[in-house]
């Protein structure tokens, strides 16, 4: 049975880094994963923004797309109150749109794994209190 993946920022931008410390891990983690992971346009936008310095970088982010390595299926939309009540949950932390979106799609598919370098993952909670499962560097 194939596994469903949610993929966080991080991850993208490793992958699209050799200099990343997380490259070889994110890198390695892509290569054992058949595609799509899913992800949320927030997401892309933080990516293009981070790795706006590198060479193709934000070319490189639309490739992943082109090529269906990331799929661009959730809308925010229809979840507008669901993430806004994420994100004044965990105004504390804070919970970034694109983190609120992500955990969202946790609860739409609750068997997803969550790929991340982002240790907030380990403190949001899906449908309240269900802790989110996550495959990040150790």
């Amino acid at each position: 049975m194939r596994q469903n993946y949610i993929v966080d920022t991080g991850p993208i931008v490793a992958l699209l880094n050799s200099q990343d410390h997380y490259h070889t891990w994110a890198r390695d983690l892509f290569e054992s994963i058949e595609p799509p992971l899913a992800t949320c346009e927030a997401v892309i936008s933080e990516a293009c923004f981070l790795v706006r310095g590198l060479k193709g970088g934000s070319n490189a982010v639309f490739g992943l797309l082109d090529r269906g390595v990331l799929d661009l299926s959730f809308r925010l939309e229809p979840h507008l109150a669901a993430i806004g009540n994420l994100m004044s949950r965990y105004s504390g932390v804070p919970m970034s749109l694109a983190d609120a979106c992500l955990v969202r799609m946790s609860e739409l598919d609750p068997k997803a794994v969550v790929l991340t370098i982002d240790s907030d993952f380990r403190v949001y909670r899906r449908n309240g209190r269900q802790i989110l499962p996550v495959a990040m560097p150790k």
